[in-house]
């Protein structure tokens, strides 16, 4: 039961996002105004150590008011391949510079009314070349042991969408062979494409 689009049309336009009114029709005949937000690829990483820690960063959401353990994202600049905004984003904001990047996941936390698209890839190691070139955008950075992450999703410690399928992915990766092996194929979460193209806010053309 896809839903038809009729027309797409921008309401509001600048450089971090696009938000726009479709035409929508239902599968029953219906039609609605479906309010949605077009924005540009996100890109960041899980940095883990030797010590079995994941480089996060302590910061404060003040459109939610909360405070959290994320990840280290951003945007995916204009032309800009999406492991090299990751490993930007994850210097930018960290201060650490991480080792080579490998494809985890993509995720979109919102997509009932966002395309947003965040590719997050991995590292097994991190050099430390200074401090964060964003001091802003977190309160702390520190390494917390892997294995505890499970509690702080469970105590809403960590309740960015994106940071929590990182996570936990990265969990189910290091379970031994033989669990893994009992379960359903999980080949396919692999199978994403980093280097697909994503237009950005600006590229997208009015459906009429």
């Amino acid at each position: 039961m896809r839903w038809l689009v009729h027309s797409e049309k921008s309401v509001y336009l600048d450089p971090w996002l696009d938000v726009r009114i479709a035409d929508v029709e239902l599968p029953d005949g219906r039609h609605i105004d479906h309010r949605l937000i077009r924005t540009a690829p996100g890109a960041g990483a899980v940095v883990t150590d030797a010590d079995d820690r994941v480089l996060l960063i302590w910061r404060h959401r003040f459109i939610t008011d909360s405070w959290g353990w994320e990840i280290p994202l951003g945007q995916v600049d204009d032309g800009e391949p999406p492991i090299a905004a990751a490993a930007r984003e994850v210097e930018e904001e960290t201060g650490w510079r991480p080792g080579p990047l490998r494809p985890l996941l993509a995720v979109q936390p919102g997509n009932g009314f966002s395309d947003g698209l965040n590719h997050v890839y991995r590292a097994d190691s991190a050099v430390h070349v200074g401090p964060p070139a964003h001091p802003w955008e977190a309160e702390r950075v520190e390494w917390v042991p892997l294995a505890t992450v499970r509690k702080l999703v469970a105590t809403g410690d960590i309740v960015c969408g994106t940071s929590i399928s990182a996570l936990l992915h990265t969990l189910v990766e290091r379970l031994p062979e033989a669990v893994t092996s009992q379960g359903p194929e999980l080949s396919f979460l692999y199978d994403y494409d980093p280097g697909r193209v994503y237009p950005l806010p600006g590229n997208l053309p009015d459906l009429l």
